[in-house]
């Protein structure tokens, strides 16, 4: 990659408000570049995604206990 470009791309309004801070849109760029045009190394948010999902299929884990635990883990952050 030979540098950085402005874009516009639609979000919802929420994404918006985030993206006001100069750190966010910095983060964000970053990402979509690396989901985009992906480097020949290994990434280790990658690797760490695969390993969880090994260990949840060797625990036999189904979908709905695995949305079940996001939604309290989601919960108790909020309360």
């Amino acid at each position: 990659m030979g540098g950085t470009v402005e874009i516009a791309i639609p979000v919802a309004t929420e994404a918006a408000e985030a993206l006001r801070d100069p750190e966010n849109r910095a983060a964000v760029g970053r990402l979509i570049s690396r989901i985009l045009h992906p480097r020949g190394e290994a990434d280790p948010l990658v690797a760490a995604i695969a390993a969880l999902k090994a260990e949840v299929r060797a625990a036999c884990l189904r979908d709905a206990e695995i949305d079940a635990e996001l939604d309290a883990y989601n919960a108790e952050r909020r309360g």
